[in-house]
């Protein structure tokens, strides 16, 4: 009788541990692919930042997030809670990475933040550069001066 417990108390063990990996892998593989969540969680963080586009890494455990007036910000899946930025211009540097569909970002003001996100293809990784190399620019060197001349216009 008592082989018969045993082995019901082992088979509810095995049970446990193969329900509890189970979920500890789709813990892993759940990320911000659904933008939807994005927007929600990044618009309570900032309820006064309008969001203009959203891109997700490949794994997506970060999604960048351009914003109306052309900042740009960050939202990270810490494991147990997301984690979002606001990109304020000049706190950040950017590189390519090896594979060339990613950047390697070191975020200034948040330094745990940082590190090489890599993206579904070069063309995102490209728009996501560009959106981060918009907060470098100050308004005023935005526009170029008129009275300078330049070879294109054969001055």
């Amino acid at each position: 009788m008592s082989i018969i417990v045993w082995c019901v108390i082992f088979a509810i063990v095995i049970f446990i541990a193969f329900i509890s990996t189970r979920m500890a892998a789709q813990n892993k593989e759940d990320g911000l692919h659904d933008t939807g969540l994005a927007i929600i969680e990044f618009n309570r963080a900032f309820p006064n930042e309008a969001i203009r586009q959203l891109q997700a890494t490949a794994d997506g455990q970060a999604v960048f997030v351009r914003l109306h007036d052309n900042k740009a910000g960050i939202m990270r899946n810490m494991q147990r809670h997301y984690s979002c930025h606001v990109l304020e211009p000049g706190r950040a540097r950017v590189l390519g990475s090896e594979t060339g569909r990613g950047l390697n970002i070191e975020f200034l003001d948040a330094p745990h933040h940082s590190g090489t996100f890599e993206f579904a293809s070069a063309r995102v990784a490209s728009e996501v550069a560009l959106w981060l190399l918009g907060n470098y620019v100050a308004e005023p060197d935005k526009a170029l001066p008129s009275h300078n001349p330049t070879v294109a216009n054969g001055q």
